[in-house]
């Protein structure tokens, strides 16, 4: 069964920066798009930066020239490295993998768990 699972939340000054992880497990050969969302209190879940099978990243507007995705094709790994973090970056960052081919089949869509990121003053 394919699970994502995210890590490297925690909690950051602003202006400070953290690194989230998200590996996928169980099986995946390769995965197309694979991308950040983050879902803040009180607002919709948004996408934050995608990345292709291959090629570079695209991203948020709120994010561009802080954050910076990027993917371990061989680890079936994907990172989102965020840097001068914000308050309002404070969210639920989760990850996302979609057309996922694994040992068994094929699947759409995958979400992770989400990991908590929270800015402070």
């Amino acid at each position: 069964q394919v699970q994502l699972v995210e890590s490297g939340g925690g909690l950051a000054h602003v202006g400070g920066s953290l690194t989230l992880s998200c590996a996928a497990s169980g099986g995946v050969i390769s995965i197309n798009t694979m991308a950040w969302y983050r879902q803040a209190p009180g607002k919709q879940r948004e996408l934050v930066a995608e990345i292709p099978l291959e090629g570079t990243g695209h991203y948020a507007e709120g994010v561009k020239d802080r954050f910076t995705i990027s993917r371990d094709n061989a680890k079936n790994t994907m990172y989102l490295q965020m840097n001068s973090l914000m308050l309002e970056d404070t969210a639920v960052y989760y990850c996302n993998a979609g057309g996922i081919r694994h040992a068994t089949g094929y699947k759409s869509s995958s979400w992770g768990q989400g990991t908590q990121v929270t800015v402070s003053s």
